[in-house]
């Protein structure tokens, strides 16, 4: 009777053993976005940019600092951080000072 239930005990902890002895599979997906990022004063932003900047939708906002962008397929925009009082955002623009995605 004893080694019945030895064998018993045994058989649950290798069952046991056996269930948290499988791997958790976790994927990790990297997307690797290329961009050359480099400062440029306010000052110097195409006019089309100013003009969007200074037109009647960011009323308030001025311009902190700027960065000129160029990604991976050579697209190039502006990305903006503009400050209204308190409140902080950023804008990117293209070179004609619409708005990018």
């Amino acid at each position: 009777m004893k080694k019945l239930i030895m064998s018993a005990v045994a058989l649950t902890l290798i069952s046991f053993a056996s269930v948290q002895a499988n791997p958790v599979l976790k994927t990790k997906a990297e997307i690797n976005i290329n961009q050359d990022k480099v400062s440029v004063k306010p000052e110097d932003l195409p006019a089309a940019v100013k003009e969007t900047i200074s037109s009647e939708a960011f009323a308030g906002w001025t311009v902190v600092e700027a960065f000129l962008v160029t990604a991976d397929d050579k697209t190039q925009y502006y990305d903006l951080s503009v400050k209204k009082g308190k409140e902080a955002a950023r804008v990117k623009l293209d070179k004609n000072g619409r708005n990018v995605e």
